[in-house]
């Protein structure tokens, strides 16, 4: 991808982020991973034909949809180069999510404002795995912390990252992978062998991004003075106690800017699950530290996105 290509979806994200109704070529994935997997999860009974028919599922979903958006991609320049332009913008605009996490978390942060915890639960219940039911409003904090800091590694610097090696076809790649993951990366009885394949590759695939991130998060710290050198210290100390060999270390990055503690006591399909406790609690969380994660994603999002269009000028 050039630079005015990346600074263009770039842009196309920051405005419009994901309206809904449109067809998101990752709701698209999400469809056809769901069909392959009620059809394939019944056939496969041993944990070996299950771990084979899941690996062959993640390798079918990322090369084809690697293949078909490159296919696309190719198709339209074949028409007129202005189609490929319009068809590499869409791809790449479609991989980035920073207009989208920040709406959502704004979203939950009104419904606390507004006194209503139902639908605070219920939203935030659309931005992570563990049950919300019962969750408290320190407990909705919290995890609005925590997705922010692992979303910011999955949505933006992940597919910043992926866009500049690979362009479009690499990272709507990453973005199958990454769906597959949250689909079916899950170490339940129904997926703990089908979706090892989709759960070992995605930690694979977010290895370098996730460790850019925690580095973008103490910059973005220095630049919005807060305290920079807890938050390297606590990313490096506390980033591999966390149970993903990944996101624990945006996690633990914004812990330490920020003087909170993240991980603890979360249930998943109604099962209780205690994380590694991440950082040194300072100060309880509130909807401000919320505010303050917020700002630290969009710095941190900026600063990406700065140094992949100045890096994509340099190598052109």
């Amino acid at each position: 991808m050039t630079a005015f290509e990346i600074s263009t979806a770039y842009m196309a994200d920051l405005i419009f982020g994901d309206p809904p109704g449109y067809p998101h070529p990752v709701k698209l994935i999400g469809r056809a991973i769901h069909f392959l997997e009620k059809k394939w999860l019944r056939w496969a009974d041993s944990p070996f034909e299950q771990r084979l028919m899941g690996g062959v599922l993640a390798v079918l979903i990322v090369a084809g949809t690697a293949t078909l958006t490159w296919a696309i991609i190719r198709t339209a320049e074949w028409i007129h180069p202005a189609f490929s332009f319009i068809a590499t913008i869409f791809f790449a605009y479609t991989t980035l999510a920073t207009r989208n996490l920040y709406d959502e978390v704004k979203k939950v942060i009104h419904f606390l404002e507004e006194g209503d915890l139902i639908r605070a639960r219920k939203e935030v219940g659309f931005l992570v795995s563990r049950d919300t039911d019962h969750l408290n409003e320190g407990e909705i904090d919290r995890a609005l912390i925590e997705t922010i800091s692992e979303n910011t590694s999955d949505g933006i610097v992940a597919p910043l990252f992926y866009l500049l090696i690979g362009g479009p076809p690499l990272a709507m790649a990453y973005k199958a992978l990454n769906t597959l993951d949250s689909m079916v990366g899950y170490k339940n009885d129904r997926y703990r062998y089908f979706g090892w394949a989709s759960a070992k590759a995605d930690d694979l695939a977010n290895f370098i991004p996730a460790r850019m991130t925690a580095f973008l998060f103490i910059l973005s710290s220095l630049i919005l003075r807060k305290d920079w050198e807890n938050a390297w210290k606590v990313a490096w100390r506390d980033g591999p106690k966390n149970l993903s060999p990944n996101s624990g270390y945006p996690e633990a990055a914004v812990a330490g800017a920020l003087g909170i503690q993240l991980g603890g006591k979360n249930f998943y399909f109604g099962k209780r699950q205690n994380k590694p406790l991440i950082g040194h609690q300072k100060k309880s969380i509130s909807m401000k530290e919320v505010e303050e994660s917020l700002h630290l994603m969009m710095t941190t999002s900026i600063i990406a996105g700065m140094a992949t269009i100045l890096f994509t000028l340099f190598i052109e």
